[in-house]
């Protein structure tokens, strides 16, 4: 019981750090501190946490331009993260791929991509090799509701569907592409359903709810280390933020924004966990200053690391 309710902890504190990170993040953006775009995935802790819990280090991600959570859920530091959305030397890629190119081979972690589409097809080709070295490794690719109706996504996913492969296609449907809702850019009301077509699972599941999400993931898991073939999971969640930092989000009106953060997965969590008597006051308190001091202290420690030097601009490229 005491290794439950450490698990259940670890989760909360894990969707904690996802979120004080962005809205750190996001007060750099606002100050003129970073630069460049910076997609925040605040409102939607619960599927990078619950999706990715209990995978292991040698399993994959390929992520998304909105792909902060997952990488923290993955084990990547926040320090070596703000570092690399600041344009720093020390950077998790040396400064040079910002907000939506950052990864780290070593913790499993695909550099997630700017490019709607592209990383299905890659971690297919991850998932694929998998299979052809016998390991029970398996590749979780996540994606929005925009790019579910690209041609590459529907490639990828028919493929892993022929070859059996061991991945896991993770739709975070946020409801909208940019500015444009689901119910315009898409015929089916579940993306899930497509998975008939590629003949494997396909299932829906509450996105706000990092339990729900975590029961899916573990059994899609299960199956896949099994041989057994990929899975379609479309987490249905809910976007706080503007598309990018800066958006005046002129397609939403204030009361869908406010109707929205109503189901805030970090309330929901919480306030399950105090009903179990998990979470109590004392422990939410600590949890969230030590979080904080955390967050706080790995910015800074990026602010004061060095910018890279002028020769870097040749290394780290194909020509």
């Amino acid at each position: 019981m005491a290794e439950e309710k450490e698990k259940i902890l670890g989760m909360y504190n894990t969707m904690l750090r996802i979120r004080r990170f962005e809205e750190k993040a996001g007060s750099a953006v606002a100050e003129g501190v970073m630069p460049g775009f910076v997609h925040l995935s605040i409102g939607q802790e619960a599927v990078a946490v619950g999706m990715m819990h209990d995978l292991r280090r040698d399993d994959f991600i390929s992520s998304t331009h909105r792909g902060h959570g997952e990488l923290i859920a993955k084990g990547m530091a926040p320090k070596d993260m703000f570092a690399e959305l600041l344009g720093k030397a020390t950077g998790v890629c040396r400064g040079k791929g910002g907000s939506m190119h950052l990864g780290d081979l070593s913790l499993g972690v695909y550099p997630n991509n700017g490019i709607l589409g592209s990383a299905a097809p890659i971690a297919v080709g991850s998932a694929l090799a998998m299979k052809m070295r016998g390991t029970d490794q398996v590749h979780v690719c996540f994606f929005g509701d925009g790019q579910a109706n690209l041609g590459s996504v529907h490639e990828a996913m028919n493929f892993a569907g022929v070859h059996k492969l061991p991945i896991l296609f993770v739709c975070e449907n946020n409801q909208y592409a940019v500015s444009v809702p689901q119910s315009k850019s898409t015929a089916v009301e579940d993306v899930a359903d497509r998975a008939a077509g590629y003949g494997f699972p396909g299932l829906v599941v509450d996105g706000q709810d990092v339990t729900a999400v975590y029961e899916v993931a573990q059994e899609a898991i299960k199956r896949a280390r099994a041989g057994e073939g990929p899975s379609l999971i479309e987490c249905k969640t809910l976007r706080f933020r503007g598309h990018y930092e800066g958006d005046t989000e002129s397609y939403r009106s204030p009361e869908e924004i406010e109707q929205v953060r109503q189901r805030d997965p970090l309330d929901l969590f919480e306030k399950r966990l105090r009903e179990l008597g998990i979470l109590t006051d004392e422990i939410a308190q600590e949890m969230s200053a030590q979080v904080g001091r955390e967050i706080e202290k790995a910015y800074a420690a990026a602010q004061a690391d060095p910018m890279p030097s002028l020769e870097e601009v040749t290394t780290d490229v194909f020509a």
